[in-house]
């Protein structure tokens, strides 16, 4: 499934072996505080990566059940490393070179190539989220009273909702999926609607803590519409 062509720009990496439908290469997570977590990346040909972890670590007890599963996602490795800075797997965990033993980030060598967002979506977990993505609440407007109804997007579930309203232009307050609501309701006040729940400021205007402009919570696989197909297609890790 990997070409000798396809392996020609990684076959220096440390560790590399390959498979009949997968890569493997040494890697590792260093943290300041703890050092350094060595693992296994896998890479599959449908453009899975998965991680076993072999840092020898007491500490690996509390990844356990994930262990069981098989393999860690990036971010769950990233995560159990104990990595102090900002959420990044792909600057964070590193391969080797063989020449040198130098460290060189995931993005940094031609693995990244082989990474496809939609086969690595189904890997994270309800409880796995990207924490840098926040949904502010957003209101959307009945097309029979015209007033503004609020959906909150605080879950996966909330925010597929949201998205499936906010495709049906004939959309009316009875089909709001968790609150009873009436078109002879009234609408919320303006200093209410400036409220949208950005952990920065209540009535902030739209800032990078509170506007998502696209995660796996809120974009979707199984949809067919522009916005899903070309954030699965597009997306980055």
């Amino acid at each position: 499934m990997f070409t000798d062509e396809d392996i020609k720009p990684v076959e220096n990496l440390y560790g590399l072996e390959r498979g009949p439908n997968y890569i493997e290469v040494v890697c590792g997570c260093t943290s300041k505080k703890y050092g350094d977590s060595v693992g296994k990346l896998r890479i599959s040909s449908t453009g899975q990566f998965s991680i076993t972890c072999q840092c020898l670590s007491p500490s690996c007890n509390e990844v356990g059940v994930l262990q069981e599963r098989g393999k860690l996602t990036p971010e769950e490795f990233e995560k159990h490393s104990k990595e102090g800075g900002p959420r990044k797997w792909k600057s964070n965990i590193w391969v080797t070179m063989d020449e040198d033993g130098q460290k060189v980030p995931l993005w940094k060598t031609g693995l990244m190539k082989f990474y496809r967002h939609a086969s690595n979506e189904g890997q994270l977990g309800s409880t796995i989220r990207r924490r840098w993505n926040i949904h502010r609440d957003e209101l959307l407007r009945c097309f029979k009273c015209k007033k503004e109804r609020r959906f909150r997007l605080r879950t996966k579930e909330e925010c597929r909702a949201f998205h499936n309203a906010s495709r049906n232009r004939r959309w009316k307050c009875a089909d709001h999926p968790y609150d009873k609501i009436k078109c002879g309701d009234e609408e919320e006040r303006e200093t209410r609607k400036s409220c949208r729940s950005c952990p920065r400021a209540s009535a902030c205007q739209g800032c990078t803590s509170c506007v998502c402009l696209g995660c796996l919570n809120c974009r979707y696989s199984d949809c067919n519409c522009r916005t899903c197909v070309d954030f699965m297609h597009n997306a980055k890790p």
